[in-house]
């Protein structure tokens, strides 16, 4: 792993465009400029769609399994970003897993604000259940605010008494906006991407009136018992990093089966830039060795049997 690869992407993202913070127009066009920079590889195929009335994108690469689904909640801080902006990490991840992802386009604050992600996250989902996609055939990936969103979603389908999938990997999950964790002072001046102040202005969009201690809106206060197993991977240099540790340790507390991995000197969302970083490589790489195991322990032997053909990774 190389010092300088992390020195290079930190220098990057000092120096990029984007105002998480900034007017949401301005901020939605450079963020979208900035995530389909890179051109998708040729043998990737993305569809529109709709789940439940939802957006979304479908992201396909070859030899993947169709019969296994990664539904992807993207970043962007509730107020930015789309489903589109997302199938390039969202194809990586389908690479490495192999099967189909299906991208998420929930409504954005503040036009839309809470619960508008939550209700979105889970009309997709119980629409793949409606399709006949066992739940234990679906997996949750989400980045940032779309971490965040994922633990959300699993706490409302708890409540909702629908089934929960199979598993869920979160990276860099935003799961506390009321900003208190610790890191969010102390990690500041290492974080290159963030800041506290640009959080609470999205927080505040998102929110309205609704206390940002709410566990659908802020899951490291919700009540975790019942989740599936769950991944959670977040860098040293981000102001995310509490929300990372005390997410997981809410897990841990209510019995879920949970996994943290915490990547040293690393930024938010680091798993982006797999094609220059090699802790992302490594990062995507477990994610998908996470997801697998666990839709290979919750098909019925002779089904998991047939499913372990080698996947290129």
């Amino acid at each position: 792993m190389s010092g300088q690869q992390r020195r290079d992407l930190d220098e990057m993202l000092r120096h990029a465009p984007l105002d998480v913070g900034g007017d949401v127009a301005e901020a939605r066009a450079v963020f979208h400029t900035m995530m389909t920079s890179i051109p998708l590889p040729p043998e990737v195929t993305t569809t529109p769609g709709r789940l439940g009335g939802v957006p979304v994108v479908t992201v396909e690469t070859p030899g993947g399994d169709q019969s296994d689904v990664v539904l992807y909640f993207h970043g962007g801080a509730y107020a930015i970003g789309s489903a589109a902006d997302a199938v390039g990490l969202a194809a990586d991840v389908s690479r490495r897993v192999g099967a189909r992802a299906v991208c998420v386009d929930y409504r954005l604050a503040p036009e839309n604000p809470f619960p508008a992600a939550v209700e979105d996250a889970v009309a997709a989902y119980r629409a793949l259940l409606d399709q006949g996609v066992p739940a234990a055939r679906i997996a949750f990936v989400g980045e940032s605010a779309g971490g965040g969103l994922t633990v959300a979603t699993l706490v409302a389908l708890k409540e909702a008494g629908l089934p929960q999938p199979s598993s869920a990997a979160v990276f860099s999950p935003w799961a506390d906006l009321t900003v208190s964790g610790a890191s969010a002072t102390s990690k500041a001046a290492l974080d290159p991407a963030l800041t506290p102040q640009a959080l609470r202005i999205r927080a505040r969009d998102y929110l309205g009136t609704t206390p940002g201690t709410d566990p659908l809106a802020s899951p490291v206060f919700a009540d975790l018992t019942g989740l599936p197993p769950l991944l959670v991977q977040v860098g040293s240099h981000e102001i995310l990093l509490d929300d990372a540790v005390r997410l997981a340790a809410r897990a841990a507390a209510d019995d879920v089966r949970v996994e943290l991995q915490v990547w040293p000197q690393v930024p938010h969302v680091f798993q982006s830039f797999a094609v220059m970083l090699d802790e992302a490589d490594e990062a995507l790489n477990s994610a998908a060795a996470f997801t697998r195991a666990h839709w290979t322990k919750s098909r019925p032997p002779a089904e998991a049997a047939q499913s372990l053909s080698p996947v290129t990774l």
